[in-house]
């Protein structure tokens, strides 16, 4: 929000990732400006790791300018034969400016079964009123698949 603020115009959240994974995310061509902020000069849905601009990818966090709806209306399908959001952010990008913020924390990637499954177990562990009944849960499971 503070970026948003500072700078009036849509923010898209990202962070690094390792190099064999940047194809399956959308991919950042940035410049830095300052500290964790890039101003977005162009995107790629889901390179291959070989066309990839950057290793910094969108996660999925957005804040952007009604305009984006209006262009998403326009967008014909993309990747995977779908409406791609990164599509509609290149020409938005074409029609204002973008920048992208490196946020800080844990990320969890909940389109990877291994990764929705964490983000699951963590944030029970995490609510009180699920940690203790959650975690006997889960030691049971262990004890009974043990090999």
């Amino acid at each position: 929000m503070d970026c948003y603020n500072e700078y009036k115009t849509s923010i898209l959240g990202v962070q690094s990732v390792d190099i064999e994974n940047v194809s399956k995310y959308g991919i950042i061509r940035g410049i830095p400006i300052e500290d964790r902020v890039y101003k977005v000069k162009g995107l790629v849905e889901k390179p291959n790791k070989e066309d990839a601009p950057s290793n910094t990818a969108i996660l999925g966090r957005y804040i952007v300018t009604p305009k984006i709806f209006e262009i998403l209306e326009r967008t014909e399908p993309g990747k995977g034969n779908e409406i791609q959001l990164t599509d509609a952010l290149l020409q938005l990008l074409n029609e204002e400016a973008i920048y992208a913020y490196n946020f800080k924390g844990k990320r969890y990637d909940v389109g990877d079964k291994l990764g929705y499954l964490e983000a699951t177990v963590e944030y029970a562990l995490r609510k009180p009123e699920l940690k203790e009944e959650f975690t006997e849960y889960l030691k049971s499971i262990v004890a009974s698949h043990r090999l």
